[in-house]
């Protein structure tokens, strides 16, 4: 059998057809060039628009107000260009809905009689709550709520044996918690928890223990595995304490004590700080050493050099120490972070980091490459060297970097939040993740 070709069937069109086919072809061709002159049109007017509002905002001293509003919330990304372009940075939090649960005074307000609860390094669980309650992204109807936010102070429960606290009872807390609100309410069964949120601000976050093998063993408990938790422990490894949605946050360090400290001008006669524990002899604790004995080799190394200021002992106006110096080192604890790394930042000593693995909060605010110095675990016996070697080179520009005000402010919690703040960083990263709402998902699927 002998296929013709289709030009061959083609060509033995009747007449009729071949006019027919003609018309249907012109017909498609002025459609398409009407389409063309179309969008070129709707083009040149976009642009013509976007020119006359960059003019207005660019040139005019005293810009509507009306009209930036418009801007930042209209759709069409050349508005978002714009109100980007203008202002230092823009704000994603403006549409989100937070609904805090009205818990019980046994899950927080109780808990706040101890005056440490509100100011120790894990106290960002109760910043972080009280600028909710009267930050913008706060609703009272929880039917239009994008998160659920459940504020429970697991850490305000203080050993009476060395004033650290205590967080056995933390899971069982906040079971007792999400039995409560999933009683009440409606939303946590709703999305099995996928949309609430909760702080677990512990050395190895949700796992809720000091030690890293008991971390592990205890794992994180069920019934917080689906939901968002905010936690200080971040690395870059798997890690079974951080296998959970997760936005990293920084240790509370009170901005009341930062704030007035004087950052860039101050005279810095300290060449290398730290302050701490620092063990002669390292403990083994199940199989562990504290810090994987990094502080202890410094120690060992270091504290007989005149360029280092290294104390052993707690002393209650140690941040002065900080603000005097101009390399402060954040070795490692039981955990990799550390409240030196916010301090630090805060009073502009250059942060030298010495943790392996660590992840840093807020990496898309926070300049770390810029403002900070990563030294690994294995070197800490060259950190002399290192430290001169950055002196006679680039110190000049990292403290240029260290001292921009943003870095210091995504750091700090504020009470009522600012913009950029660290609860305004947190808030940021919940809007990037509103794929795990309800209402966001309803709304999307209507």
């Amino acid at each position: 059998m002998i296929v013709l070709p289709k030009m061959v069937e083609i060509s033995r069109t009747s007449k009729k057809k071949r006019f027919l086919n003609f018309n249907i072809i012109n017909h498609r061709k002025n459609t398409l060039i009407c389409f063309k002159s179309s969008k070129y049109l709707l083009l040149s007017t976009c642009f013509s628009f976007y020119v006359f509002a960059s003019f207005l905002l660019t040139h005019n001293n005293n810009p509507n107000p009306n009209l930036i509003h418009h801007l930042s919330n209209s759709k069409p990304f050349p508005s978002k260009a714009l109100v980007e372009s203008t202002f230092d940075f823009h704000d994603n939090t403006n549409d989100l809905k937070i609904f805090v649960y009205d818990l019980p005074p046994e899950f927080n307000a109780n808990w706040l009689s101890d005056a440490r609860c509100g100011g120790h390094l894990f106290a960002s669980e109760v910043a972080i709550h009280r600028a909710l309650l009267t930050s913008h992204v706060r609703t009272l109807d929880p039917s239009e709520a994008d998160f659920f936010f459940v504020p429970v102070y697991v850490s305000c429960n203080f050993s009476s044996f060395n004033g650290f606290p205590a967080i056995a009872h933390a899971p069982s807390l906040l079971a007792s918690a999400v039995d409560v609100i999933s009683g009440q309410f409606p939303f946590w069964n709703r999305s099995r928890g996928l949309d609430h949120v909760f702080v677990a601000s512990h050395d190895y976050g949700a796992c809720f223990h000091s030690l890293e093998d008991m971390a592990i063993a205890n794992g994180i408990p069920e019934f917080l595995k689906n939901s968002i938790i905010l936690q200080t422990f971040g690395v870059k490894s798997k890690h079974p304490c951080q296998d959970v949605e997760n936005i990293l946050i920084p240790p509370y360090i009170s901005p009341e004590f930062m704030e007035s400290a004087v950052v860039d001008g101050r005279r810095r006669d300290i060449f290398a700080f730290f302050r701490g524990k620092m063990e002669v002899n390292p403990k083994n604790v199940s199989g562990r050493f504290y810090g994987n004995r990094v502080r202890t080799a410094i120690w060992k190394k270091f504290h007989r050099n005149r360029r280092f200021y290294l104390r052993r002992h707690r002393f209650a106006g140690y941040r002065l120490e900080i603000a005097r110096s101009v390399f402060c080192l954040c070795p490692l604890g039981w955990a990799p972070w550390s409240p030196r790394l916010v301090e630090s930042v805060a009073l502009g000593c250059v942060p030298v980091i010495i943790a392996d693995g660590i992840r840093l909060p807020f990496p898309a605010a926070v300049d770390w490459p810029g403002i900070s110095l990563t030294v690994a675990e294995k070197d800490v016996g060259k950190l002399g060297k290192i430290l001169e070697r950055v002196a006679a080179t680039n110190l000049t520009a990292i403290q240029k970097n260290l001292w921009d005000p943003k870095n210091r402010r995504a750091l700090l919690f504020h009470n009522p939040n600012q913009p950029q703040d660290a609860t305004w960083q947190v808030l940021s990263a919940l809007a990037e993740k509103l794929d795990r709402s309800f209402r966001s998902l309803r709304v999307l699927n209507q």
